[in-house]
């Protein structure tokens, strides 16, 4: 049965964030059976959407027809905060709907701060791009933030915006994409410049393709 990965896009995301985790998660549609896998694009609206890097996409649907129960994970990249309060503000009352609807949401950099103003971090364990940047929100959660990369809390993924591989290895970890050894090698590759990741990698994807054959 296909899994879908939802991700927001609004104009200026931060499109690099994200990027790891995406293209991951889009690849494993391709190495395993098909239709495992499948990642989404919603928007407020139907109109194209440009990145922070100048990239164009035209979303696979808006916010309003997102329900949780059609979904695996509601994926929130940063974003220009300041210059898009109301688009910030309505991705985070869906990750409430998600949260309560017991669907995985993960946010990073800029869509931290709007998780924080909806008040889904007053009671979670959280890190962002600094404790001081989120106590701007006014939130209540300050005891319950943690000094790391990236933080799961249940259903709750946050991250630094200059850790996106980070960032995916939470995601692909609540997700179950990967096994835990085959994601140790993965983020060996990619977190740690390790040359014995690619090596643990190309193993796996040869045995599995056996497998299949």
């Amino acid at each position: 049965m296909m899994k879908t990965v939802h991700m927001a896009v609004y104009d200026t995301f931060s499109d690099w964030e994200a990027g790891h985790a995406t293209a991951h998660i889009n690849r494993e549609l391709w190495h395993r059976e098909p239709g495992t896998w499948q990642v989404k694009t919603v928007a407020l609206g139907a109109e194209p959407i440009t990145s922070m890097g100048g990239m164009r996409v035209l979303p696979d649907l808006v916010l309003d027809d997102l329900k949780p129960a059609d979904s695996a994970m509601l994926i929130l990249p940063g974003l220009e905060t300041g210059q898009h309060p109301e688009t910030l503000a309505a991705f985070a009352r869906k990750a409430r709907e998600f949260l309560a609807a017991g669907v995985p949401v993960a946010a990073i950099c800029g869509a931290t701060f709007g998780l924080a103003q909806e008040g889904l971090l007053d009671d979670r364990s959280h890190t962002s791009n600094d404790a001081g940047y989120l106590a701007y929100s006014g939130y209540s959660g300050g005891e319950h933030y943690v000094q790391a990369t990236a933080v799961t809390d249940g259903d709750l993924i946050t991250a630094t915006g200059t850790r996106p591989v980070d960032f995916a290895r939470e995601i692909f970890a609540r997700l179950g994409i990967y096994e835990p050894q085959v994601l140790e090698s993965w983020y060996q590759l990619y977190g740690n410049n390790d040359p014995a990741g690619f090596y643990a990698l190309f193993e796996y994807e040869q045995q599995r393709a056996a497998a299949v054959q």
